[in-house]
Order: C-alpha cells, then structure tokens, then sequence
C-alpha cells in the first residue's frame, strides 16, 4: 500500500510508528492508495484526516493512525503531549476565571483559543471585546483600530513542521500576550 502525507503531517505520522510512507509537498495524491492530510485538506482518494491544533488533537490523531495501522506509537511523544495536555487543562481552568474576552479570525486559532479557557465573542459589539487573533496570512486584510490588542498567530507557512514544536509556539504565544498582560 502506498501512502502518502503532507509535510506538516509527517511528523504525526512518524509518531504514529509508520515508517513507510512518502511526504509530497504540492498535493499531489495521484499514485497513491492512501493520503494522510490535515482535517481540511480535500483529496480524490481514500483518505484519513487529522488535526494538529491543539495537543489532544495531535495525541488522538496519533492515537488514531496507530489504532488504524496496528503499529506502536512513540511512547516518549505521548508521555510529553500527556503533559501538555494537563498543563493546558490546569491553565484554563485559570483563563475561564480571568473570563478573557477574545475576537478569533480562523478555525484552527479557534480550537487553540478555547482550548485555553479564553472566551470567544460572536459579534463585533464595541468594547465586548479588546483582544483580536488573526492568523499571520491575514495581516493585510485587519483593519487595525486603537484601544485592542492584536495578535498575529503563525499559520502552516511560518512554523515547525513538528506539531508539538508548532503548538508550543502557538500556545506560548497567547500566554505571553493575553495571559500575562499587565
């Protein structure tokens, strides 16, 4: 059988315990039987599709693809992603007290954001709100105003192809900036 995956799945692949399997850069499932792909990504072929968000998504995307492939996951990866996964349930326990008021312009920041116990405002009511998160690809489409704290999240082309290394990124960035603001 052969699969393939996209570079920023490899590495969920990898600790899945798979070892065979081809990384194509441009989308291109043609000859394969199999393609692994982010949970949005749109094949012609059988596909199995995961996320990578937040850490639970990459432990049960892992969890799963071992689960289908019969194979032993990387023990030492889920022992971290174990951790990880306390750490942000401990956090936002913390966040859902502080009652964080976020504006969320994407998806996957959505799932990280409310992963982290920060509340996410529906509407654009003035002053509901003084935080906004946008992915980094938006940058030129925000009508930046005064008096809120933007914040750019990294999105695929500007982070770790490793999941773990691109959520700590992510999830260090929003403590930094709405965690421990002064």
């Amino acid at each position: 059988m052969k699969i393939i995956t996209t570079p920023m799945c490899k590495y969920a692949v990898k600790f899945a315990g798979l070892s065979d399997f081809i990384v194509v850069k441009n989308g291109n499932f043609d000859d394969a039987d199999l393609a692994i792909v982010l949970s949005e990504t749109e094949t012609d072929i059988g596909s199995i599709k995961i996320k990578l968000n937040t850490y639970s998504q990459i432990y049960n995307s892992i969890i799963k693809l071992s689960d289908i492939f019969k194979t032993k996951t990387d023990e030492k990866v889920m022992e971290h992603l174990q951790a990880k996964i306390r750490d942000i349930q401990d956090l936002k326990k913390v966040n859902e007290k502080r009652k964080i008021k976020v504006r969320v312009y994407s998806n996957f920041i959505k799932d990280i954001v409310k992963d982290m116990g920060f509340f996410i405002v529906q509407d654009n009511r003035e002053k509901e709100f003084i935080n906004i998160i946008y992915p980094d690809y938006l940058e030129n489409e925000i009508e930046f105003k005064e008096g809120y704290n933007f914040i750019s999240l990294p999105s695929h082309n500007n982070v770790p192809l490793n999941p773990l290394k691109r959520a700590e990124l992510r999830y260090d960035l929003l403590e930094r900036k709405l965690c421990m603001k002064p």
